[in-house]
This record gives C-alpha cells, sequence and structure tokens, in this order.
C-alpha cells in the first residue's frame, strides 16, 4: 500500500488520480478498522489530515458552511451551529463517545460504511464487502437492519446520525476533483443498494468532500434528535428521529423530517412532511404522517418492531416541538 501525507487540497487530488491500478476508498471513519479486519485493503492511502478544511463560517444568505475536516466535538459545540440547527449539535452529542467526537470528522462521518454484522465477517456472504456473493442478512440475524430503502441485495443499515440531521435539513456537498468542484443536494450524495450495494454514494472514485453546506433554515431554529438505541451512550440508533416544526394557529405550517436506524441510507421522510404541511398539529396528525411514511416498509421476523417504534418515536418527536411551539 501506497501512504501519501498531503498538504494541500491539490497534492492530495494528484495521489488519487495518478495511480490507475489502486484501488481507492473514500476515507469514512470507521477505514482504519476495516483494514485492520482485512476487510478493505486500499492500493493507496492519502492522509488528509492538514487540509485547510476546518472551518465553520456564515455565508452571507444566513446559511453556514462547515468544512470536511471539522471535528465533530467543534461542530456541536459551535454557538452558530447551537443558535439556528441545534438538531444537527444534538444528532453529534447522540453519536459516540466524547473520544471518538474529538477524532471524528463531518466528511469521515459521511463516508464510514455500515456496521452491519455481515459486512464484518469475511466468513459471511455480503454483497457489500464482495459484489454478487449473497446477502445473509435476509435469512440471518435481522434485528439492527434496515426496513425502508431494501432490496434483495441488501438490508444494511446507514450507522450515521449527523448524516440524518443533515438529510433533513436540506444540506449541500461540495466535492472537489481535478475537473473542478461539484455540489451535490445531501438527498442525492447516498445510494439506496438496489442490485450495487457496494456502490454507497455518487461521489466519484476521483472526488475528495471538501465542505457541507446548509441552507438558511427558518423551522431548523425548533427542531430536536431523538435517538432510540440499546443503551443510553455510545449504540447505534434502532431508531432515530430528525424533526423541525413550525406551528401557526393550530396548523404545521412547516415541517421537516429525517429518519435514521431504519435505512439503507440517511432517510428523508417526504411523504410524512407532505401529510402534514397545513394539518392540525394535534397527535392524530402527527400519527397518521408516520403511518403513511412507514406504510412502504419492508420487515423481516425480527426487524418488523422497527415500524412501532419509528412511529411512536416520530409521534413523540414532534409532539415535543409542538408543546415547545406552543410556549
Amino acid at each position: 500500500m501506497r501512504y501519501v501525507s498531503a498538504p494541500d487540497v491539490a497534492t492530495a487530488l494528484r495521489a488519487i488520480t495518478e495511480d490507475d491500478d489502486a484501488k481507492f476508498l473514500g476515507g469514512g471513519t470507521n477505514l482504519v478498522d476495516l483494514m485492520r479486519e482485512r476487510i478493505e485493503s486500499p492500493g493507496t492511502l492519502v492522509d488528509i489530515t492538514r487540509l485547510p478544511l476546518t472551518g465553520i463560517e456564515e455565508l452571507p444568505d444566513g446559511g453556514v458552511r462547515i468544512g470536511a475536516l471539522v471535528r465533530n466535538s467543534k461542530l456541536a459545540a459551535d454557538p452558530l451551529i447551537r443558535a439556528r440547527y441545534p438538531v444537527l449539535a444534538q444528532a453529534v452529542l447522540n453519536g459516540a463517545s466524547a473520544q471518538l467526537r474529538n477524532m471524528a470528522t463531518v466528511g469521515g462521518n459521511l463516508l464510514q460504511r455500515t456496521r452491519c454484522l455481515y459486512f464484518y465477517d469475511d466468513a459471511a456472504a455480503c454483497n457489500k464487502r464482495s459484489p454478487g456473493s449473497g446477502c445473509d442478512a435476509l435469512e440471518g440475524f435481522s434485528r439492527g437492519t434496515a426496513v425502508l430503502g431494501v432490496s434483495e441485495h441488501c438490508i444494511a443499515t446507514h450507522p450515521s446520525d449527523l448524516a440524518v440531521a443533515l438529510a433533513m435539513l436540506d444540506a449541500t456537498v461540495e466535492v472537489e476533483s481535478t475537473r473542478g468542484v461539484r455540489r451535490i443536494p445531501f438527498a442525492e450524495f447516498h445510494r439506496e443498494p438496489g442490485d450495487r450495494p457496494h456502490v454507497e454514494t455518487t461521489l466519484a472514485p476521483d472526488e475528495l468532500v471538501t465542505a457541507v453546506e446548509l441552507p438558511a433554515v427558518a423551522v431548523a431554529a425548533n427542531s430536536r434528535y431523538r435517538k432510540v438505541r440499546d443503551r443510553a451512550s455510545y449504540a447505534f440508533a434502532l431508531v432515530s428521529v430528525a424533526a423541525a416544526l413550525a406551528v401557526e394557529d393550530g396548523v404545521v405550517a412547516d415541517v421537516r423530517l429525517a429518519l435514521g436506524g431504519v435505512a439503507t441510507k440517511p432517510w428523508r421522510a417526504r411523504e410524512a412532511e407532505r401529510v402534514l404541511l397545513g394539518a392540525p398539529a394535534t397527535e392524530e396528525s402527527f400519527a397518521r404522517a408516520a403511518e403513511a411514511e412507514l406504510a412502504a416498509a419492508v420487515t423481516r421476523p425480527q426487524n418488523e418492531f422497527k415500524v412501532t417504534l419509528a412511529r411512536r418515536t416520530i409521534v413523540s418527536a414532534l409532539r415535543g416541538l409542538q408543546e415547545r411551539s406552543a410556549a
């Protein structure tokens, strides 16, 4: 394996593109873990930790630009983020231990790989790890797997908390290559597995994530991240909900919803938003919207509980925001 320490973006991009025969991988928070387990073996490893991508700055339109190498702990503590996008700070704080938050970056978080047991077990069939080998999770232990966005080739969940909040906020991912800069709407950054589960994003092999931009979203001031898991800390979500709600005269004037722990990618709950917009801000409306979103769920005996749990978590999150709005 070739190792390159890049002092600037140009050097990093040259290292990514100059060896046509090397196997390149998106960095991701758990790349080193996967290399230790011999699940991944990149031909070239580019160290980008020295790149000048560590800033958080306000944009002229009221949005915020976050460098790809901003540490998660810095993001969660930033006054601008906490005031305008509390859901984002909460998602980060629910995401891992303090030690990991001090090391993990925004870009790495977006590119982390699934924690599916069969992906990590090289004796098992896994289409993400070995395309065309099959998916042992389909008939195996499936309690933690996805119910939305699944296919007959993969039912692994996306593990990120931060990405769920970014999906709700309609963020944009800025990427750069030797061909220039490209901006990818967050909803299009991650892919559902389909028949190619090993291709997880729309990032090209020669592109580097340089920043994430948040638009000015007024409703985000009244937002929250609710995570349900097996234990109180350092556990991945069984179900998580990123929600924002604005109520005027008892009616939902604006709403944003995204789900984690239940889908193969950070899941924007568009159908639930459609049902809620203009509806009375009541528990009945919240439940009806949750039912509409989860109608497309494809379950297995061990994970069907996630539908009920997701429905209740959506209602609980929206109820809390409605009460805060009324207060």
